[in-house]
């Protein structure tokens, strides 16, 4: 069982054969790659942090440092090192490291669907080899992203000459549509768009208001398309040095987080979009004969960055395909 997870943990880590959790408290470490008040992380890592607490009667708390602490894109190394024992992100964030995680994004957001089809597993084992254990992989929502811009969308490419925020699995599908990616962090999106070094930003239904970006952008694009997958990791050594009760304890609060997850974000995407109208932003659409291609553009963009930076990413997508969970 575990005793103590803090800063430079692994070489102190003990376990204990017990079958009850220890009265003695334990705190693990996690980084996130989003602000503290972000919807994702008020939405996902603080439930996650207090069921933690709760199952464990007190015995295992989680906290949490953001942005602030480590950049967003530099957050995976000290994980896998053991600096930090939790890790809360998009997959996106450490694609030069593994490209694999991404393939999420282009698989049905069911979260039963996905475990029974084995792609959870699958990613789980992938991870173990960069250190990593997958405690969680909830989607936010049914349907994941839009475009947000600063004018509204006219003609085809719509997006010909500009330049639109966006990670790397974005790419593919802001290029077929005529645009320069861009690729920065949500926090970096508000200064970037205020002063004209894009033209627009790839995010997902929910967190924009949080951003504040009605103020820099006007209209919020249709349609949506695809969906966020955020993840949830463990270092390794410190999974292991977990009793079994606290594992078990782990993905059964991880499982719950990923159920809840889908609803929630639905319902919080529709305020939020009703919330920025109210606060002034309109509504633009892309040309119906680009809209019929955005599910396609979307799923093949992230495939084919997956595929081509992991190989492990070509027998998942046949997994998905095989349980029709992806194209």
């Amino acid at each position: 069982m575990i005793r103590h997870l803090r800063f430079g943990a692994l070489a102190a880590v003990a376990a204990v054969a017990a079958p009850l959790f220890t009265t003695q408290a334990a705190e693990l470490r996690m980084i996130g790659g989003f602000p503290e008040n972000f919807v994702f992380t008020t939405e996902i890592a603080h439930p996650f942090m207090k069921r933690v607490e709760e199952e464990s009667g007190g015995a295992l708390t989680v906290s949490l440092q953001g942005p602030d602490a480590v950049p967003t894109f530099e957050q995976f190394e000290p994980v896998q090192a053991g600096v930090f024992d939790l890790l809360f992100t998009h997959p996106a964030y450490h694609a030069g490291v593994s490209a694999l995680g991404l393939s999420i994004d282009a698989i049905d957001p069911d979260p039963a669907k996905r475990r029974d089809a084995g792609v959870i597993a699958f990613i789980d084992d992938h991870y173990r080899q960069h250190n990593l254990k997958l405690i969680a992989a909830p989607a936010t929502g049914s349907e994941g992203f839009r475009y947000f811009m600063k004018a509204p969308i006219e003609g085809t490419p719509a997006m010909q000459g500009l330049k639109i925020r966006g990670t790397v699995s974005y790419h593919p599908m802001i290029e077929a549509l005529g645009g320069t990616p861009v690729v920065m962090s949500g926090g970096e999106v508000y200064s970037a768009l205020q002063k004209g070094v894009i033209d627009g930003a790839a995010w997902g239904l929910t967190g924009a208001k949080d951003f504040k970006w009605y103020e820099v952008a006007d209209y919020m694009a249709d349609p949506t398309f695809g969906q966020v997958g955020v993840m949830i990791f463990m270092n390794l050594e410190s999974w292991e040095a977990l009793s079994a009760e606290e594992q078990a304890m782990l993905t059964r609060v991880g499982r719950e987080i990923e159920t809840a997850s889908v609803e929630r974000f639905d319902l919080l995407a529709k305020e939020e979009t009703a919330a920025l109208l109210d606060l002034g932003m309109k509504m633009t659409a892309f040309a119906p004969e680009e809209a019929e291609r955005f599910d396609a553009l979307w799923a093949d963009g992230v495939w084919s960055v997956s595929t081509a930076k992991s190989d492990a990413a070509t027998e998942l997508r046949a997994l998905a395909q095989e349980a029709g969970l992806t194209p």
